[in-house]
């Protein structure tokens, strides 16, 4: 008798059973059709839409000016001129404006106003602007006569030179001399020294600079001061010193002072006019 051993694997023969599902679990609802499609981005549309509303408010305020314009744009009825003006011929202002004024509002020709006003002599600086509904406003600002210049021209607080009609109507005016482009240092080194003699009771008639560089200096006292070319601060310091201590009781004798020294003055003295005889008077019966 055979047997027969049959080696067989285990649990053979039995069902077979699924693992026991570990931890808890639920059911998640299926999300909808509308919520897992693509949305569409409009980014791209508003960048591409606003210059198309740009251009459509532009074009639609165009034609609404266009069609406000004849209302807007009336004729100049009034005028204004403002200013303190001491030298300015009112009158021939009015005649250089009244050209400009006869546009209407929108079309008189501000900038070209103000240029030609500019170009009268004795107008420094102009400020027009509109006034609406039909107004103009000038403002006008007059040249500040401080001395003259050479023979021909005035200069003003700024050292410019301006050339009025008629110059010899200020020969009261301090006259000052130099080269042309030497115009506001000659007016500052005005000022400096006015206000440095002004405590001695002296003002400047003549205030010179020459080619080389050398001041000339004449009072209103008739008293000439050779300044030299430099260290005029310290040499007009020097001057005021001495001339408190030692020459302010013969002022009326001083013709000249030359301050040209290192450390000291020269002065020339009016010459004392000449001594008459007095002659007989011989008496006729």
């Amino acid at each position: 008798m055979i047997a027969t051993l049959r080696h067989s694997q285990p649990g053979a023969g039995r069902a077979t059973r699924k693992p026991a599902p570990r931890g808890a679990s639920r059911l998640v609802p299926r999300e909808p059709l509308s919520a897992r499609l693509p949305r569409p981005s409009l980014n791209g549309l508003k960048r591409g839409l606003w210059p198309v509303m740009l251009v459509a408010l532009g074009f639609g305020l165009y034609e609404l000016a266009q069609h406000l314009a004849p209302y807007a744009d009336r004729p100049i009825s009034n005028v204004s001129v403002r200013g303190d003006l001491t030298y300015v011929d009112q009158q021939a202002v009015q005649a250089r404006m009244a050209p400009f004024v006869e546009a209407s509002f929108f079309e008189v020709d501000l900038d070209g106003l103000r240029h030609d006003l500019e170009q009268m002599p004795w107008i420094a600086s102009v400020e027009v602007r509109r006034v609406w509904p039909d107004q103009v406003t000038v403002r006008l600002e007059e040249q500040l006569p401080i001395a003259r210049w050479g023979d021909e021209a005035l200069l003003n607080n700024n050292g410019q030179a301006f050339a009025p009609n008629d110059p010899m109507k200020y020969e009261h005016l301090p006259q000052l001399y130099g080269p042309k482009r030497a115009q506001q240092r000659v007016m500052q080194q005005y000022q400096m020294l006015s206000q440095m003699l002004r405590p001695l009771g002296f003002s400047i008639s003549r205030l010179e600079l020459r080619a080389r560089g050398s001041w000339f200096l004449t009072t209103k006292q008739g008293i000439e001061l050779l300044l030299g070319r430099d260290q005029i601060i310290e040499k007009m310091r020097r001057f005021i010193a001495i001339y408190q201590q030692e020459l302010a009781q013969q002022n009326d004798k001083i013709a000249r002072i030359d301050l040209r020294y290192a450390n000291g003055l020269a002065v020339a003295w009016h010459e004392p006019a000449p001594t008459t005889t007095d002659e007989p008077v011989v008496a006729k019966n």
